[in-house]
């Protein structure tokens, strides 16, 4: 069937329709309701202001410099830092009558960035903040939560992290996403599933009246799937060309599910912004993403994971993959390729992000450049630079406060003694 006459889809009429049902799967709607949102937030309006906060005492790092900071202050106002550094210069300039969050003993860094991860409900989305990722970027939903949880962070952002929504999953086989937009409807009858450009264009242009800040789509099989494989590529250079031009007209990038070189390859050369998971991505695909700044988001966590599976496929599959993207990565670093960090969580269970900062490690770069891929470079990538990834004048309030050294061990990332989203520390309970 050709959709190529069908008409564009008409934001302005059923957007609202489709955030009001993302927002009740996602459970989102009555902490919506309960903040009472003016007119002047609606999507894509402005934010909820944030909260003062002045926090005191600990040892604060930068991760872009390196520079560590004794008996550090952060003062934040509105949800925005107005000033940090040693208390000898900045703690004359805390007001009073603010809540202070003391960190002596304790050390000081920004919230965490997770450049991969499903928000599915509301639940997960503030146990992400909980586990220090303060911002995010969805790798897709099957019914637009993931814009439901943007909106839920805009109003309540105690309640979820500052997140790029990439809606619907650009794949052959929507399966039960059909139902998630009537627009969709019509592609339920091409034999072939979304492949034509016609299809593949149609549902880019979907997401992106719906609200989507990215697209997701794919190059290969799922590999945590036992009856998949996920060296079968699903979608060639030119389909991938397709969707990443549909994209471009919108002015967004696409991030791009990938395992075989062969499919990294088509898929960087099509244009992609980052390379999610690429276990066998190789040399010649990787000096490619260097020439055209493209990220590699590899996703360790969730390949760590598999070798952990009860499925004996999986299982295997995992304790395979994972030394050979450990390689990939380490390879990246060494040539310049951006790395992002990413956990790839789902299915209702929020891996911390620390643990992909710690894997990142164990794969050959610093822990300085591992807090970076979580920090710094994921934020750079979201389009989140000058807004997190760092704890200076101007960036949002956002603060992870551990009890130990980051730099000597990683693992105190995954276990936060504190987390301020947006000026407001998150209660744990």
């Amino acid at each position: 069937m050709c959709v190529e006459n069908t008409p564009p889809p008409s934001g302005r009429l059923t957007r609202r329709g489709v955030l009001a049902g993302a927002a009740a799967l996602a459970g989102t709607s009555a902490v919506l309701a309960r903040t009472a949102p003016s007119a002047s937030a609606a999507p894509g309006g402005p934010s909820a202001r944030g909260g003062d906060l002045v926090v005191e005492g600990g040892r604060l790092l930068d991760p872009l410099t390196g520079q560590v900071t004794e008996d550090a202050v952060v003062v934040i106002s509105g949800g925005v830092v107005r000033a940090a550094g040693p208390r000898s210069r900045v703690g004359k300039t805390a007001p009073s009558g603010v809540p202070v969050l003391r960190a002596h003993g304790k050390w000081v860094l920004p919230g965490l960035v997770d450049a991969h991860i499903h928000l599915n409900t509301a639940a997960e989305a503030r146990d992400a903040v909980l586990k220090g990722a303060t911002s995010a970027r969805s790798g897709s939903t099957n019914f637009y939560q993931d814009v439901a949880v943007r909106e839920l962070a805009r109003q309540a952002p105690e309640r979820a992290p500052r997140l790029r929504a990439a809606g619907i999953f650009v794949t052959p086989d929507l399966g039960d996403t059909i139902l998630a937009d009537p627009d969709l409807a019509p592609l339920a009858r091409l034999r072939n599933g979304v492949r034509s450009p016609e299809a593949l264009r149609r549902v880019v242009e979907i997401n992106l009246a719906r609200g989507a800040d990215t697209v997701k789509t794919r190059v290969n099989e799922r590999a945590g799937l036992p009856e998949q494989d996920p060296l079968v590529q699903v979608y060639d250079h030119e389909q991938l060309s397709t969707i990443v031009a549909a994209a471009r007209r919108g002015g967004k990038g696409v991030l791009c599910h990938s395992y075989s070189e062969k499919g990294c390859h088509d898929a960087v050369t099509a244009g992609i912004r980052s390379l999610e998971h690429g276990a066998f991505v190789g040399e010649r695909t990787l000096r490619e993403m260097r020439r055209r700044g493209t990220y590699f988001t590899p996703t360790l966590t969730a390949i760590a994971g598999l070798a952990e599976s009860s499925d004996p496929v999986l299982a295997e599959r995992g304790r395979t993959y994972l030394p050979v993207l450990k390689r990939a990565v380490l390879a990246a670093h060494e040539l310049g390729v951006p790395l992002a960090a990413g956990t790839d969580s789902s299915g209702g269970a929020v891996d911390p992000i620390g643990r992909e900062v710690e894997l990142m490690h164990a794969a050959g770069l610093s822990a300085l450049d591992a807090i970076r891929t979580a920090t710094t470079g994921a934020a750079r990538l979201l389009g989140f630079t000058g807004t997190a990834g760092r704890l200076t004048r101007g960036h949002a309030g956002d603060v992870l406060v551990v009890d130990g050294d980051p730099l000597a061990d990683l693992g105190v990332l995954s276990r936060p003694a504190h987390v301020v989203r947006a000026g407001f520390p998150v209660p744990t309970a």
